[in-house]
């Protein structure tokens, strides 16, 4: 009987997809225990750019204390992490050392297992990534990411797992479904390619549940070798979420295989978050309908959301689907640049220039001229002549037309901010102004996580009216009587 293990998402992809990325601390340690006791092989913690960037300028948590704190909590699961190429926590294009020394600080505040991806398939950097990674005695992860279009064959994903194999030694490989656009019919070939190459290397799948078929791939992609699934703990799951861990986990067993994981732990950690996301108002995860046109624009979950916030501020929600219509456009105009994290963002926020102009690539954001240039990485694809043109002519004439890659970045990070740590200084070349002052000046790290009493909540809750005037509450001998 083949067991099959679980790679945990409750802590970062989950709240990602679901919460926009608004887990505290205090929300996850109280059950850190038992998520550590569950008997998941790795449970992924919140190391990537948007978690760093949200912990930074919205949670005012610094992202070190608290990567060191789900670190030591965790003694039977590996801790797992993410570094993305070239642009480290950002979306610019920065010095090779700096997401170095990302990947020595989080080894050394307690990481033990990364993955790697390059979105463009240029590997280079991140073979050099993986194998200083494995260098410092992390369990390394080679993710290869997945796009639906011309150029994302089989024949493709082969030889990039047999360059990551050959030239980097990672341990695992990874298929990477960031937007959920995996199939079973899909995944009846490109598994079997995959592990045609990869030896006796275990396989991991990550996908969303968008277009509600996730769970069907996992099946499947078991059957055919899959060794190692992604899940999350519902009720954070589905939706733009991951799979439900009590689910793949039913299914599986039902199958004939074997996952040793504790079923009552994991249902006290579900409830644990049920109660945080009604007392926060946060949504609980639900499945999805099937929507053939995400295949066509195939955005993120959680870029939809944005989406709908922006146009909704803006007066024009209902463009919408023109936007997302200018997504397809825009991916093969541009040389079917895959829909994940920095692409989605660069391919949206053109969308939005586009349809809010009135006239397509008169506005040119920085990040698509340097991605047209080459800055990124080399394309799998070209660029549509005409739409190179215009990107070039509108785009800041002050980016070099020959990408200008930058030297050495950690000398001059240390001299520009002396007397401090490397993580403080790391913060402090992501983020301008006061940020980083502004997450500083709230002081320490909050671990505890309260529940209120229900009348209490209540209480609150009616307290943020602006134009309120009295309460008044009563049952049977309880009387509560406020007038302003």
């Amino acid at each position: 009987m083949k067991e099959i293990k679980i790679v945990d998402q409750t802590l970062r992809d989950a709240h990602q997809s679901l919460w926009a990325t608004r887990m505290t601390a205090a929300m996850m340690l109280p059950v850190l225990d038992k998520i550590d006791s569950i008997g998941f092989d790795s449970v992924d913690l919140p190391t990537g750019g948007v978690h760093v960037d949200v912990s930074v300028r919205f949670l005012k948590e610094n992202p070190w204390e608290k990567i060191k704190l789900l670190c030591k909590g965790l003694s039977k699961s590996q801790s797992y992490g993410t570094i993305r190429n070239r642009s480290g926590t950002s979306f610019d294009v920065i010095p090779e050392d700096i997401p170095l020394l990302w990947i020595e600080r989080l080894i050394a505040n307690g990481l033990k297992r990364f993955r790697m991806y390059d979105a463009l398939f240029d590997q280079g950097i991140i073979i050099n990534q993986l194998k200083y990674a494995k260098s410092l005695g992390a369990y390394t992860v080679g993710a290869l990411a997945y796009g639906l279009s011309p150029v994302h064959t089989d024949e493709l994903y082969a030889e990039k797992a047999r360059e990551l194999i050959d030239l980097a030694g990672v341990d695992a490989l990874m298929l990477k479904d960031a937007a959920g656009l995996l199939t079973p019919d899909r995944i009846r070939t490109l598994v079997p390619a995959l592990k045609k190459v990869m030896g006796d290397r275990p396989l991991e799948l990550h996908s969303h549940c968008i277009t509600g078929l996730a769970p069907l791939v996992y099946l499947e992609g078991v059957r055919l070798g899959v060794d190692q699934i992604h899940t999350s703990i519902a009720p954070l799951a589905n939706g733009a979420g991951q799979p439900a861990t009590q689910t793949m986990v039913r299914n599986l067993r039902g199958m004939g295989y074997q996952l040793n994981v504790n079923d009552a732990l994991i249902d006290e950690v579900g409830e644990h978050f049920r109660k945080v996301a009604i007392q926060e108002g946060k949504p609980l995860g639900i499945p999805m309908e099937y929507d053939a046109f995400h295949f066509e624009h195939q955005v993120p979950g959680g870029m939809q959301s944005n989406f709908k916030a922006q146009l909704e501020q803006a007066g024009i929600y209902d463009k919408l689907d023109e936007v997302l219509n200018e997504c397809v456009l825009i991916r093969r105009e541009l040389g079917w640049p895959i829909m994940i994290t920095p692409f989605s963002q660069f391919v949206g926020t053109q969308a939005v220039l586009n349809v809010l102009s009135g006239e397509r690539y008169k506005v040119v954001p920085d990040e698509i001229k340097k991605y047209v240039l080459g800055y990124y990485g080399k394309l799998l694809a070209p660029v549509e002549p005409n739409v190179l043109d215009k990107v070039i002519e509108n785009g800041s004439h002050k980016i070099a037309l020959k990408p200008e890659q930058p030297g050495a970045g950690v000398p001059a990070l240390r001299k520009r901010f002396p007397n401090m740590s490397d993580e403080e200084r790391l913060l402090r070349h992501s983020y301008a102004g006061t940020q980083v002052d502004d997450m500083f000046a709230t002081g320490p790290l909050k671990t505890q996580y309260s529940f209120e009493k229900p009348v209490m909540r209540l209480l609150t809750e009616l307290i943020k009216r602006p134009k309120l005037t009295r309460v008044f509450i009563q049952k049977k001998d309880f009387l509560i009587d406020l007038k302003n």
